[in-house]
């Protein structure tokens, strides 16, 4: 189990950390999506409007937080609403499943692997105090 967490942090954080780094320092050479207009004027609207610049600093910062194992579940608590809308562009605009829908699954992974650490989230009576 320890090494199946290790090798799910590995291939979350890496493509977090790297692709968002990425956004802000431009290193890697990708070409441009071939996307619905849908999912263009999506993205378009993400662009311009400045949200990219948030989202993409919570990927580096979750990102290095996972693979780094240290504060490893605030690194999830930043990754994987990110990765879940990653998924839901891939299936909803997109209209096939890609590499979201693989992080997301993995995250979910690590929340059950790290669920000691987010049983209070979990908690069916909670209390205020």
């Amino acid at each position: 189990m320890k090494w199946a967490a290790i090798v799910a942090r590995i291939l979350i954080g890496i493509p977090f950390f790297v692709l968002g780094l990425d956004y802000f320092v431009k290193v890697l050479t990708m070409p441009a999506p071939d996307f619905p207009e849908n999912a263009m004027k999506y993205v378009s609207a993400l662009g311009v409007s400045g949200y990219m610049d948030v989202v993409k600093a919570l990927e580096v910062i979750g990102g290095a937080l996972i693979l780094s194992g240290r504060l490893a579940p605030l690194g999830l608590v930043l990754a994987t609403p990110v990765a879940v809308n990653i998924a839901l562009f891939d299936v909803c605009l997109v209209g096939k499943p890609g590499l979201g829908v693989v992080i997301t699954a993995l995250c979910f992974f690590l929340v059950w692997a790290y669920r000691s650490h987010f049983a209070g989230v979990f908690s069916t009576n909670a209390k205020i105090g």
